[in-house]
């Protein structure tokens, strides 16, 4: 794991060069993201890229069965799926094909591989040694390179190519390791704006994932209106406040207001016996922002799994949830 978290800047690169051609022309009017889990991620960068670059055009990022019922012919569907064995994933690919939406296949093989190549579905294949939460940067550099050829992006690739030599996880290991002593035998609970609410998931994804811890995330301004509440004096509570530890994700570029909310919110649950640290985002352009605040969540992560004496890699629950669903 720890040597993953190190190699990850190189991961861009191939993503990158794992795209061929893609023969689809034509303009759509949506875009439909389709993955489950790790292999959904992309798409939430993809999400916050949009806003950051004021690019208008619907994006729709689904994590279920079969497909909404507003997809048609003008879309276009990304299925993604690391292992490409993900039954969602693969359900809504065939979905897409009876609705005759523009297709394209993201894995590192599987049977989406097989189905893709079957249908004639332009196919990008991307190597698949790793756990799929630790493949974003494979997955980031697959979806936005098929989106620049399709010129729905703006021609960025330089931008992500860049990420291998200025991304610098060792700059983050130390942070990592001194925020997992203070997470030890809490329940992480991170906040942030609501434009980087998919990085606060992503956090909360590592916790459970490579820490095997449970973790909520939720957003400003939304959570003074209901979250916060939870954490109000009551004395008839059967667990303690001080069992949470609260992340709140900075990043100066947020609204001033809700720059307030944030240390107001840290004030007022500080008071009650919370523990709150501040995560700030670092001052860079759009990518290495992104994902060198990821990179901190990755040494958290790790370091609170060893913290706890266990082994980051293996998802043991579920697969045995999918054997479970196969019976």
């Amino acid at each position: 794991m720890r040597q993953i978290i190190l190699q990850f800047p190189e991961q861009f690169k191939v993503g990158v060069e794992a795209v061929k051609e893609i023969k689809i022309r034509g303009k759509f009017k949506r875009i439909f993201i389709c993955g489950m889990g790790g292999s959904s991620l992309p798409g939430e960068i993809l999400k916050m890229y949009l806003e950051y670059a004021k690019i208008n055009i619907p994006l729709t990022l689904h994590r279920n069965y079969s497909l909404p019922p507003w997809a048609e012919e003008n879309d276009l569907a990304f299925a993604i799926s690391y292992s490409g064995n993900t039954e969602e994933t693969i359900s809504a690919f065939e979905e897409a094909l009876k609705r005759k939406l523009k297709l394209i296949s993201i894995t590192s093989g599987g049977r989406l591989a097989q189905i893709s190549q079957e249908n004639k579905v332009p196919l990008i294949l991307i190597p698949g040694h790793l756990p799929p939460r630790m493949a974003l940067g494979y997955l980031v550099g697959s979806l936005f390179k098929a989106l620049i050829n399709l010129k729905i992006l703006p021609e960025i690739t330089k931008e992500i190519l860049k990420l291998e030599t200025t991304l610098e996880p060792r700059k983050w290991e130390k942070e990592g390791k001194i925020l997992a002593k203070k997470l030890k035998n809490k329940i992480p609970l991170i906040y942030s704006s609501a434009f980087n609410f998919p990085l606060a998931k992503i956090w909360k994804i590592k916790f459970n994932e490579n820490s095997k811890v449970p973790a909520f995330a939720n957003f400003f301004p939304e959570l003074n209106h209901n979250e916060m509440v939870g954490f109000s004096e009551n004395q008839n509570l059967q667990f303690k406040i001080q069992n949470f530890h609260l992340l709140i994700l900075k990043d100066t570029t947020d609204h001033p207001r809700i720059l307030k909310r944030m240390d107001l919110t840290a004030k007022i649950l500080r008071k009650r016996g919370l523990k709150v640290e501040n995560i700030y985002l670092p001052k860079k352009e759009f990518f290495q922002k992104i994902f060198s605040n990821l990179l901190l969540a990755d040494w958290a992560s790790y370091y609170l799994a060893l913290n706890y004496q266990i082994d980051p890699m293996p998802v043991k629950i579920v697969q045995e949830f999918k054997k479970l669903m196969e019976k």
